[in-house]
């Protein structure tokens, strides 16, 4: 399986290495001179980020300018042999650059191609700029994370993106399926695909049951720090020799307990 990743740091590139942990060529496509910005984030081993390695593992980097007529050929040029596209770049960015999914599916009928931003490629919220900061409280993860009373906090890691890129997998994994079952005379590769993904939505998606419980009781989830309310015991308890995270929230499991 071939794939073209055109994503920088989170996201995208997650789904690039996820899907090369499993065996698919990844090409990572880069802008020259400084490249993905994540190869400067956090802590350097011999100028690179270790971050960057990390995400980057298993992939085969190439420059190009994709703003330069130039870069946008050499491009087209790569997806024609490719299985998969992976872009988080904002709404139309590709689009004006002549790399649209109309103009790639005609050079490359049985593309899939993954597009990942922020508020997805239409609705009031497309070309605004998309962060997993932002989606995590809007998706409503950082209104239950934190201790009551108190200002929400943050996981540590960038959970909005990471679970945007493995709902991106997802997709493109189904999407695989589907242009297999569409092989036929007038598709001899089968039919590729647009799977679009916004990062609001993957956080929404991991909800629970927030919204059913407003929708049916009018019940309003509040933070409730490393507890799970109305699941018992589920917390972090201290203890004379630290922390200890209990987790006995079944009945069987609580007697045994």
């Amino acid at each position: 399986l071939r794939v073209v990743e055109m994503g920088q740091l989170i996201a995208g590139p997650f789904v690039g290495k996820t899907l090369g942990d499993f065996g698919a060529d990844v090409i990572k496509i880069e802008p020259p001179g400084s490249g993905d910005p994540l190869r400067k984030w956090r802590l350097l081993q011999d100028g690179t980020s270790v971050w960057w390695q990390v995400q980057s593992r298993n992939k085969r980097s190439i420059a190009l300018d994709l703003r330069a007529p130039e870069g946008q050929d050499l491009a087209r040029r790569l997806i024609a042999e490719a299985d998969v596209l992976i872009e988080n770049f904002r709404p139309g960015t590709l689009e004006g650059w002549g790399l649209g999914p109309d103009a790639l599916h005609a050079l490359n009928p049985g593309l899939v191609m993954l597009r990942i931003s922020g508020y997805g490629q239409t609705g009031p919220y497309r070309d605004l700029p998309g962060f997993a900061v932002v989606a995590e409280a809007m998706g409503g993860l950082r209104h239950l994370m934190g201790e009551p009373g108190r200002p929400p906090v943050r996981a540590g890691v960038s959970l909005g993106d990471t679970l945007a890129a493995l709902h991106g997998v997802i997709g493109v994994l189904l999407a695989l399926q589907a242009r297999q079952r569409s092989i036929g005379a007038d598709a001899p590769k089968g039919r590729g695909q647009v799977v679009d993904v916004a990062l609001y939505e993957s956080v929404f998606n991991c909800m629970e049951s927030l919204l059913p419980e407003y929708s049916a009781f009018g019940a309003v989830r509040q933070p409730a720090g490393s507890a799970l309310p109305g699941i018992a015991p589920s917390n972090a308890y201290r203890c004379a020799d630290g922390q200890v995270v209990i987790g006995g929230n079944g009945d069987s499991i609580f007697k045994r307990l």
